[in-house]
């Protein structure tokens, strides 16, 4: 059984509220201070990634002034999204994406963060243009996911970076889809320096076609400092927020 959403105006008095609060606060404090020793002047947007926690979780995100969650699977997107229709959140979709799903996605997502193939893009575009004669929804904000592995073996999803240029022109000639950027993992086992570096170089080329295309998503709990230094204008974070993985059941 899911739980219950907890009443407005608990922020206060709720622990897990307090809990939530604090390592939010840690987080902020740790982009901040990887910014200023980038050397930048604007911080990178936090996602904060509720994948596997309940709907509650989102609600004390909101009241803490969180905008903007992910979720890496589109049936439990949909349900919290659903559930959650009155809180001003924007949906982010991180995961890997069949095609059959993009009508389902295009209901709340406010970006897709993990278009690897022509064909999704193109699913999109169809299932984004009925929503938007439907219910007048904005243009989706689209990112390339991009493979940095270079070992197939060790894939962790995305486009290879060869195929950059062609998703790029079949995302920006579709009407409704916004092509935002670029999105990566950075490999396991393989040091995300070298990782994240090659994401700037592939940014750095996407830019110089589509120079609308800045945004660079990537970084996570265990690698954020890093992406920050490499110019990732968009951080996901999930576990040094909202904690391990809740059991099941």
């Amino acid at each position: 059984m899911s739980e219950a959403l907890p009443p407005v105006g608990a922020a206060d008095t709720d622990p897990r509220t307090a809990e939530l609060g604090e390592r939010l606060m840690a987080v902020r404090q740790r982009i901040t201070s990887a910014t200023l020793a980038a050397g930048r002047g604007e911080e990178p947007q936090l996602i904060v990634v509720s994948k596997f926690h309940p709907a509650a979780d989102v609600v004390r995100l909101a009241a803490l002034g969180v905008r903007d969650v992910g979720e890496n699977r589109d049936q439990e997107a949909a349900a919290k999204s659903a559930e959650l229709g009155g809180l001003a959140m924007r949906w982010h979709f991180i995961g890997q994406l069949q095609s059959n799903k993009a009508k389902s996605v295009a209901k709340y997502a406010f970006s897709v963060q993990s278009i690897d193939r022509p064909q999704l893009a193109e699913a999109l575009a169809k299932a984004v243009a009925r929503q938007q004669d439907e219910s007048g929804r904005p243009d989706l904000d689209c990112y390339i996911q991009v493979s940095l592995e270079d070992d197939a073996g060790a894939h962790r999803g995305g486009a290879a970076p060869s195929d950059v240029e062609r998703l790029a022109e079949s995302i920006a000639g579709a009407a409704g889809l916004r092509l935002a950027g670029v999105m990566a993992v950075a490999p396991l086992g393989a040091r995300p320096e070298q990782a994240f570096a090659k994401l700037a170089a592939i940014s750095t080329d996407l830019r110089g076609l589509h120079p609308d295309a800045v945004a660079i998503s990537a970084g996570m709990s265990q690698d954020l400092e890093i992406a920050v230094q490499f110019g990732a204008t968009h951080l996901r974070v999930g576990s040094d927020i909202l904690g391990s993985r809740p059991p099941v059941g």
